[in-house]
């Protein structure tokens, strides 16, 4: 069975995205990009909902600045609102439920999967018990006026078990863990 691993870029106070803000909150420096790069999941099948894949979509067809490396990517896109065909290339729409399909396809991948944004697909995989790594870059910014999406709302209790930190360009962190959904 192949591993997933949830993916989130977030402000100190756990928001994915604020108002006014530009990507990555303007500190997206070269030690963190060259490891966006360099990482070795970064051809692996993508899971996102419907929400991000209109955002990334819409970077990837205006020619934004590192989403062109995921074209090739596989992406799986839940949706019961998206038309097809999906214009990004390499993209499926999925209309089945995520848990069941993500449960399967992790048994029938010859690769690992990874997610990208979609807070409420991540926080159903995760409470299924589906999530094999937490990954979250924590950005130094507190968005508490304009922030928006924030991550954590609605999730079950987690233990989380730290197996790499990492700091990029002297301000931004990698924390990644090993999760354990508690109570279920």
């Amino acid at each position: 069975m192949q591993p997933l691993t949830i993916d989130f870029i977030i402000s100190l106070d756990g928001y994915g995205a604020a108002e006014g803000w530009p990507g990555w909150w303007g500190l997206e420096g070269p030690e963190y990009l060259g490891w966006l790069d360099g990482l070795p999941d970064k051809d692996h099948p993508i899971l996102m909902g419907a929400n991000t894949y209109r955002v990334m979509s819409g970077f990837a067809a205006s020619g934004e600045e590192g989403v062109d490396s995921l074209d090739a990517v596989p992406k799986y896109v839940f949706s019961s609102t998206l038309d097809e065909p999906l214009t990004w290339a390499n993209s499926t729409l999925v209309r089945e439920d995520a848990v069941a399909f993500v449960r399967r396809l992790k048994e029938e991948s010859d690769r690992p999967l990874r997610t990208l944004g979609s807070v409420s697909l991540c926080r159903s995989l995760l409470r299924a018990g589906l999530a094999d790594r937490y990954r979250v870059v924590i950005f130094p910014v507190i968005t508490g006026a304009t922030g928006q999406e924030r991550i954590f709302d609605g999730y079950p209790d987690v233990r989380l078990d730290l197996v790499e930190s990492r700091t990029f360009d002297g301000r931004s962190q990698l924390l990644e863990y090993v999760p354990t959904v508690l109570g279920t």
